[in-house]
């Protein structure tokens, strides 16, 4: 076995042509000898890096060899790759462009920390990106991508990252409960016929004191007692708002008294 292993690597080392692609699928030993055949180009690793069996050692090899590494499409093959290892993943991560960093957030075999990180650079980046680049990553980042563009309150790309299919009830909820919060969202959130239609979010908008007076007296009917009482111990409740609660309450205790023999 030694000695086939040994062979291989050998034949590895010189290999050109459909012997070098056809070796590309070898076994560990042949692929880190194939690592040091002058005859290896940039597509050719890229082939490799597809391959989800490769072994931390592989890996790492590619990615100790800057001239592989200065390529955009290998950094993100072992960026996203599920066997690289984590300090090398999250060293390269900083150096991708960034709607590459969007697609490997939204990447389900990437590791999830991988994925995580990808998220947080992207929302660093925000602030600092062109308007145009706002609007595609509202549209198309992760949740947490478009809860960020949200929050931030541009007005085209607020109403592309309502729009977004990745955004959770989580994260519009999240987002509501932002301190200085533009008030511009809050209103976009409280027209948004998706979002404004959840429960958890119609409790959101009604806690919030940007929502608009018309639209909380329109919620007020649909939340519980239970909800509405907790509404009414915010300290920084309006006092037209906490009226309002209290008619609601006082309607409710009243049909209810009315219903009674």
């Amino acid at each position: 076995m030694p000695d086939e292993i040994g062979s291989r690597s050998d034949q590895a080392r010189p290999a050109s042509g459909n012997e070098l692609r056809a070796l590309l699928e070898g076994d560990e030993a042949a692929l880190l000898a194939l690592l040091e055949n002058p005859h290896v180009e940039e597509p050719h690793i890229c082939q490799m890096l597809e391959r989800l069996d490769l072994s931390a050692s592989v890996l790492a090899a590619v990615a100790s060899e800057g001239k592989w590494t200065s390529n955009e499409g290998i950094r993100l093959r072992l960026a996203r790759h599920p066997h690289t290892p984590r300090r090398i993943s999250l060293t390269l991560l900083r150096q991708l462009y960034l709607f590459d960093l969007v697609r490997l957030s939204l990447l389900p075999s990437a590791p999830a920390e991988v994925r995580r990180v990808a998220d947080e650079i992207i929302i660093t980046r925000v602030p600092h990106v062109p308007v145009g680049q706002k609007l595609t990553l509202a549209r198309r980042g992760s949740a947490r991508v478009a809860g960020a563009l949200l929050a931030e309150g541009h007005p085209q790309a607020v109403k592309l990252a309502l729009a977004n299919a990745y955004l959770t009830e989580s994260q519009v909820l999240k987002v509501l409960a932002k301190p200085g919060l533009p008030e511009r969202v809050v209103g976009a959130i409280a027209r948004d016929p998706k979002w404004s239609c959840q429960y958890n979010v119609r409790v959101a908008l009604v806690r919030n004191v940007h929502t608009p007076t018309l639209v909380v007296r329109a919620i007020l009917p649909n939340l519980t007692l239970r909800d509405l009482k907790d509404v009414l111990t915010l300290e920084a409740l309006a006092p037209h708002l906490r009226k309002y609660i209290k008619q609601e309450l006082a309607r409710r205790s009243g049909a209810d008294a009315g219903e009674k023999p």
